[in-house]
């Protein structure tokens, strides 16, 4: 559950110094992340924990050509049983070393049915954090193995429904760091409509090449660049165009709304609204549909001063639940319940 950041300065105590959690007895806190590196949700924890004295690293199975920040590769190579030996010399190096495992995806170093009984035999704490496609649409019965870790994540009110029992800590980004980029800068007589797809099916992409074909507009797919030359496309755009058919925002439109950024997406209502209920401020994400997304953006497409007052929202409600500094606060006192 979010809490405001009075009712985080009474957990000081616990947030700082972050040595005294009972797990590390007055040495700094180890926490490896592992075994993926998704959306760069994991390498942007890591950094932000070392900043406040935590001894973080980032483990992967093998780095992503689009995200491939990480402490150390395993570069796993070659069959079943070869990978497997891989995974487990890493997981006996690393446990004399590290207080909390803290997972991502769904996935763990060594078989699920396996990790977390020699973890609790370990003394060793675990966190399952779940980033959205690896529980959409799942049952209760698939998602069970999830209860044997200490705690479980999710990044949003969408995605608790498939773990009713998680707790909600929505991505962080350095929002702070980033330059605000509002839409109409430049000299372009036509409005920049963006859409980057990370699975055009997913993402249903031909809804929006559909929605924008004859609009007085220009589009731009970004597909298959490394994170940084994308982001600084985002920069560019005038209307964002996220995804239409998982009901949830994901980091494309995170990042826009940093950028102050309008942003037009589907949503679940009652995500949004709880949402809302436990953050203070409204998703200021354009809803649409498949079957009204060209009414969505011909209405942004001549409005200027919507996109302007759109963008301003999205970068307040950025501000509001997605900064770092937060996000880092509530990672943090996640650990000290372990």
């Amino acid at each position: 559950m979010w809490m405001s950041w009075h009712e985080l300065g009474t957990l000081a105590p616990l947030l700082r110094p972050v040595s005294d959690t009972g797990l590390n007895k007055g040495r700094p806190l180890r926490i490896v992340h592992c075994p993926v590196n998704t959306a760069g949700i994991p390498w942007t924890n890591v950094k932000a924990l070392r900043r406040r004295g935590v001894d973080a690293r980032l483990v992967v199975f093998n780095r992503y050509t689009l995200h491939p920040e990480a402490d150390r590769s395993l570069e796993r190579r070659g069959g079943l049983l070869r990978r497997q030996a891989t995974q487990w010399r890493a997981l006996f190096e690393l446990l004399p070393r590290t207080d909390v495992f803290h997972f991502y995806f769904g996935l763990t170093l060594i078989p699920r049915s396996l990790q977390f009984p020699l973890l609790r035999a370990s003394r060793k704490k675990s966190v399952l954090h779940y980033l959205g496609s690896d529980i959409r649409g799942r049952s209760r019965e698939e998602l069970a193995y999830g209860r044997k870790a200490d705690v479980q994540v999710v990044g949003s009110y969408d995605a608790i429904r498939w773990v009713p029992e998680a707790e909600v800590i929505p991505p962080g980004i350095d929002v702070r760091g980033i330059e605000a980029s509002p839409p109409g800068e430049g000299d372009r007589k036509r409005p920049l409509i963006l859409h980057a797809p990370s699975s055009r099916s997913r993402k249903g992409t031909e809804h929006v090449l559909a929605a924008c074909e004859g609009l007085d507009a220009d589009l731009l797919l970004v597909e298959g660049l490394h994170h940084d030359e994308a982001f600084e496309r985002y920069r560019g755009a005038d209307i964002v165009v996220d995804q239409l058919n998982s009901g949830w925002y994901g980091m494309l439109a995170i990042e826009c709304m940093a950028l102050g950024k309008p942003v037009v997406g589907f949503l679940h209502e009652e995500a949004a609204q709880r949402t809302a209920e436990a953050f203070g401020v409204e998703v200021p994400i354009v809803r649409a549909t498949k079957d009204d997304l060209r009414s969505r953006l011909e209405e942004l497409v001549a409005s200027p001063e919507e996109r302007r007052r759109l963008g301003e929202a999205s970068r307040a409600y950025a501000q509001r639940v997605h900064d770092l500094e937060q996000v880092t606060d509530r990672l943090l006192a996640l650990y000290s319940r372990l």
